[in-house]
């Protein structure tokens, strides 16, 4: 840019060389500035300002420059200036006004352009039409692009890509498949296009075929076959092909990533971070997201401080997607805090940003923080959508607010335009269960405008189970085993509500359907990976001598006696008591007394919801030795300090 200046400066000042600038040395100089990476964009407006009557060559220029800046919508307005002013475009013109709209989403604007493309006779310039076509097939106007490309006289491949491209972000691979098949030439796009749709709609064996019989393959084909597998759940796939690459690039690294955390193979997602450090590639803002989610699912806590460290260090951009993925993760993480100091540094809060604290908010029981929260976002012309409105319910739902809950499912309609889904009627009716006002929740049930789904009945049968109604709980839960015949939670609630009323038989005929149609019991589980009543881990009988160190210090002095009417079979009371030690929260937590310093959290995560007796157990722990324990089972966070919980006591 120096130099041109300098030569720019020479035209100007030596009228005895340069008697004047012509047309086509300011076209030069614009393009430069405009279009060169070492150019000024800037500078190529400044040049074409001080004309008083721009040529073509000089319009042209200046379009493409814009075009291919920040600032298409430039682009389009200089088109609209040539036209005011009389001018006619030519086919140097078209191409880059056409992909500035297709950059603006703008197809309507695209229509017009066509108009004029016809008026003066540049239909027949094929890459015009290749550029209408991307445009149309990009606004999922793919009747307009077929019709276009129909038209073509001489197709090439860059406008038989744009319709597919189409097709496959439309979903319709019928369709993309037969522009594949009809094209005379294909490129490497043209395969990796329909690899990466039948990757989207999930037909792994097509993919496979064509990638298989791909006549040349770049970085671009392997990682979009290796995100074809993840994203239909084939890890051990995904990793055999991930080992055969002849080349791996951030993209790769990231499917592995998000296969791992996708399959719930969070450990191996974080472990794998490591070899992408060992590698020296760099992470992007989707890398940080699927380990951010490993993190999440884990509870990791520890390791997702040391990633938001990477990320701060490494200077990644924390976009709106990042920083709801950082929000999301300390939120399930347990530090609620945290969450707040995330959202709050965002400059520019999105409504996937508010939902995320609102969610987090209620997951942790603090309703009226949620409902603060709630109120801001308006206040600040965020508008609602269904999924603010199912976490506010949930936070409703969690801290015990009938009316609340009640009055927000009456007005989403007229408030917020929003109709009542499924999922906010299966909270109001959680919320009216767990009260102990069935009657109400069964009504609420059956006004609802739609059929209730297994969530709403699920909710039904916990409060059935709450609140001891054996007779409507079996009701609800033979419904229940017809929506869900696979899913064990369904039969151990129905069994233990009718332990629970003494209805031994029932409950024997329940275990007995479950085992009969080979659905197997899920085993309570912690995040540091200890299954309840399993030797197998190498520090078992440490566990168990120091659970029972803790139980008998708890009913020395501090009155604890184990509520054996937690365990709904019919056993001894001695082998109650034995069933009610080995709940796994109460392992990971001797566990946690092992390996951690005396004045750490201890942090847990359930993958079932955790019982009164644990719940009950826990708290009396935490006054006993000063610790603080925060537990996220299936439901929501329990933070317990100095004998109390956060969280409200299975009202």
């Amino acid at each position: 840019m120096r130099q041109l200046k300098q030569i720019h400066a020479q035209i100007i000042t030596d009228d005895a060389f340069f008697p004047h600038e012509t047309s086509l040395e300011l076209s030069k100089l614009t393009s430069f500035c405009a279009v060169s990476p070492n150019g000024s964009l800037p500078y190529a407006k400044t040049i074409f300002n001080y004309q008083e009557n721009p040529s073509i060559p000089l319009y042209n220029a200046l379009i493409r420059g814009f075009c291919c800046s920040k600032h298409p919508l430039e682009a389009v307005a200089l088109h609209k200036k040539m036209l005011q002013k009389g001018l006619k475009p030519n086919s140097m013109t078209y191409p880059f006004v056409i992909k500035a709209c297709n950059e603006l989403s703008r197809t309507q604007d695209g229509m017009l352009v066509l108009t004029y493309v016809v008026k003066i006779g540049l239909e027949s310039y094929h890459y015009i039409l290749s550029s209408l076509i991307h445009l149309y097939a990009n606004g999922k106007d793919l009747f307009s692009a077929r019709r276009l490309y129909a038209a073509c006289l001489a197709r090439d491949i860059g406008s038989g890509n744009s319709l597919i491209d189409g097709y496959v972000k439309y979903g319709n691979m019928k369709l993309a498949r037969e522009v594949f098949d009809g094209m005379v030439y294909r490129d490497v796009i043209s395969w990796n296009t329909m690899i990466n749709g039948y990757g989207i709609i999930g037909d792994v064996d097509k993919a496979k075929r064509l990638f298989d019989g791909m006549p040349d393959r770049n970085i671009v084909s392997w990682n979009s076959m290796l995100a074809c597998y993840a994203k239909c759940g084939n890890g051990n796939d995904a990793i055999k092909m991930f080992h055969e690459m002849p080349r791996k690039d951030v993209v790769s690294w990231n499917a592995m990533l998000a296969c791992h955390a996708q399959c719930g193979k969070s450990n191996e997602a974080l472990a794998l971070f490591e070899e992408v450090k060992e590698a020296h590639v760099r992470p992007t803002e989707t890398t940080m997201v699927s380990l951010l989610s490993a993190c999440s699912h884990l509870g990791a806590l520890d390791q997702g401080l040391l990633l938001h460290s990477h990320i701060c260090d490494h200077n990644i951009e924390i976009n709106s997607i990042l920083g709801t993925a950082l929000m999301d993760m300390y939120a399930k993480c347990g530090s609620i805090s945290r969450a707040a100091e995330v959202f709050r540094s965002r400059d520019r809060k999105d409504i996937l940003a508010w939902n995320t604290i609102i969610t987090g908010m209620a997951m942790h029981g603090h309703a009226k923080e949620a409902e603060y929260l709630f109120k801001q976002m308006q206040e600040e012309g965020v508008v609602p959508n269904d999924i603010t409105l199912v976490a506010m319910l949930s936070a409703f739902r969690h801290a015990g607010m009938i009316e609340e809950g009640r009055r927000l499912l009456i007005c989403m309609g007229s408030s917020y335009g929003i109709d009542p889904k499924v999922e906010h009627y299966g909270c109001v009716i959680d919320l009216l269960s767990r009260a102990g006002r069935l009657e109400e929740a069964f009504d609420l049930m059956g006004n609802m405008p739609m059929e209730p789904n297994a969530c709403a009945w699920g909710a039904l049968l916990g409060g059935c189970m709450i609140h001891g109604d054996a007779e409507a709980g079996g009701r609800v839960g033979k419904r229940l085993l017809d929506l869900q015949p696979q899913h064990s939670g369904r039969y151990i609630l129905l069994s233990n509500i009718y332990a629970a009323a003494r209805r031994w038989d029932d409950a024997r005929k329940v275990r007995n359907l479950m085992t009969a149609k080979g659905v197997a019991k899920v085993p309570g589980a912690s995040v540091i990976e200890y299954v309840a009543d399993d030797w197998s881990h190498p520090e078992a009988k440490h566990i168990y001598e120091k659970w029972c160190e803790i139980s008998t210090r708890l009913k020395g002095s501090n009155g604890y006696s184990p509520d054996t009417a937690q365990v709904l079979v019919d056993l001894e009371e001695e082998e109650k008591e034995h069933a009610l030690s080995v709940h796994s929260e109460k392992l990971a937590i001797a566990y946690g007394f092992l390996r951690l310093g005396p004045h750490e959290d201890i942090r847990i995560v359930k993958n079932l919801r955790v019982c009164g007796d644990c719940h009950n157990a826990i708290k009396l722990i935490s006054r006993v030795y000063g610790r603080e324990i925060i537990m996220r089972d299936r439901n929501r966070f329990h933070h317990f300090k100095d004998g109390s919980c956060s969280c409200l006591d299975f009202w």
